[in-house]
C-alpha cells in the first residue's frame, strides 16, 4: 500500500502552523515595545502579532508611523538574532512526521512564511525538516522586497517549478486569515489549521479547516492499494 496526494505540491506557513515560537515572540515584543515606550501585548493578544509582517503589525497594533515601525523592526530583529532564531521555538506535535511522510510520498514541499527567510531556514535546519523541502521561502529581512503573503506564495511556487516540481495542483497550509487571503490572491487553495493563533472566523474562505494533524494528514495523503 502506497501513499499519494490529491495535491501536486504542498506549501507550509511556519509560525502557528509548523512552529510555535510564541514564547520568544512575546518576550522580544515586550522588550521592543518597552524600549519604544509602548505597551507590550499580553499572551492573549499575540494573535494580533503572529501572522502579518512585523512592520505592518507595529503600525496597526501600536499606531507607529512607517519610519517608527521600520526602527522597531530593526530593534526586534537584532534581539532575535542575538537570542538565536531557534531559541524557545518548538514544533507542533505530529507536524514533523507529516512533513516527512509527504516527502516520502514524493510530493514536493516548500515553506511560504511571512517570517524572514533567514529565520525560516534556521528553523527548518534546526528541526530537521530542511531535507524534506525542495524550497524554503520567507520574507525579505527588510519586509520590503518580499512581504505580502500572496507574493511569498508565488515565490514558493516559482522556486518549486524551477526545481522541476509539478505546481499544477498546489495547496497552502496556514493558520491565519492572511494565509487564506494570500492563497486566494495567488490562486492557491488553503487548508486552515486551528491549532495556531487565530479566531474561528479566520478560516472563512479556506478550502477546508482541520483541528489536528490527523485530520490534516487525511486531506494531504491517501492510501492507494493500486500503488499509483
Amino acid at each position: 500500500m502506497f501513499a499519494r496526494s490529491p495535491f501536486s505540491c504542498v506549501l507550509w506557513d511556519v509560525d502557528g502552523t509548523l512552529v510555535d515560537a510564541s514564547e520568544g515572540i512575546l518576550r522580544r515584543l515586550t522588550t521592543t515595545l518597552g524600549h519604544f515606550g509602548r505597551t507590550p501585548p499580553t499572551r492573549g493578544e499575540l494573535s494580533k502579532w503572529i501572522g502579518p509582517p512585523m512592520r505592518e503589525s507595529f503600525q496597526v497594533n501600536t499606531g507607529m508611523t512607517l519610519a517608527q515601525a521600520d526602527e522597531a523592526v530593526v530593534f526586534y530583529r537584532a534581539l532575535n538574532k542575538s537570542e538565536g532564531y531557534t531559541g524557545s521555538a518548538q514544533l507542533y506535535p505530529g507536524v514533523a512526521e507529516l512533513v516527512h511522510d509527504v516527502h516520502a510520498a514524493r510530493v514536493p514541499q516548500s515553506t511560504a512564511s511571512s517570517k524572514p527567510e533567514v529565520q525560516v531556514v534556521a528553523l527548518m535546519d534546526h528541526f530537521g525538516l530542511a531535507p524534506d523541502l525542495e524550497a524554503m521561502v520567507g520574507a525579505s529581512l527588510d519586509e520590503r522586497a518580499l512581504s505580502a503573503k500572496s507574493d511569498i506564495v508565488r515565490e514558493a511556487l516559482r522556486r518549486l517549478e524551477a526545481a522541476g516540481a509539478d505546481i499544477s495542483r498546489p495547496v497552502l497550509i496556514g493558520d491565519r486569515h492572511h494565509d487564506v487571503e494570500g492563497g486566494a490572491d495567488a490562486g492557491v487553495p488553503v487548508i486552515f489549521v486551528r491549532w495556531g493563533f487565530s479566531w474561528p472566523h479566520e478560516a472563512d474562505g479556506a478550502q477546508a479547516a482541520v483541528d489536528d494533524v490527523d485530520q490534516l494528514r487525511a486531506l494531504l495523503l491517501v492510501d492507494d492499494d493500486a500503488g499509483v
